[in-house]
């Protein structure tokens, strides 16, 4: 599920080049070939937090009972209908989460924490976040 939003973000990608914002993914392991995998779907510079910091203090999860959530379900079913197919290597629990983060003193413009597999982040609210920066931006100017 997280190939279908990143490939979703990635379609910003224009736009954000246009206003000088750069497009970042953060990922919490890498296994065999995971990274390398989901480059095609992310059109962004990729970090890998091994020791899991950008995740917070508190890893926010699902267990095997996200698997009985209908919203899981039609995500997945979503996405497969798509052509997105997922990897099942790796520890595969942790949820995600996108943020659009400000310039300077700007701090967080735009949270969203999955709050199940396949919540994903509304991508007129990420472009909307992000224009309001580069206006505020420009205005200090």
């Amino acid at each position: 599920l997280c190939r279908e939003e990143a490939a979703e973000l990635s379609s910003l990608k224009p736009q954000l080049d246009q206003l000088g914002v750069p497009l970042y993914a953060v990922v919490k392991e890498d296994i065999g070939t995971e990274v390398q995998n989901f480059r095609p779907y992310f059109k962004g510079e990729i970090f890998l937090d091994e020791k899991r910091c950008f995740y917070g203090p508190r890893e926010r999860r699902m267990g095997l009972l996200a698997f009985v959530r209908v919203g899981v379900w039609l995500s997945g079913l979503r996405a497969f209908r798509k052509g997105f197919m997922g990897n099942v290597l790796g520890e595969g629990f942790v949820l995600g989460g996108v943020f659009v983060i400000g310039r300077g003193q700007q701090g967080i413009l735009l949270e969203h924490r999955e709050k199940e597999f396949g919540d994903k982040v509304n991508i007129s609210e990420v472009l909307q976040a992000v224009l309001f920066s580069s206006f505020k931006r420009k205005r200090l100017r």
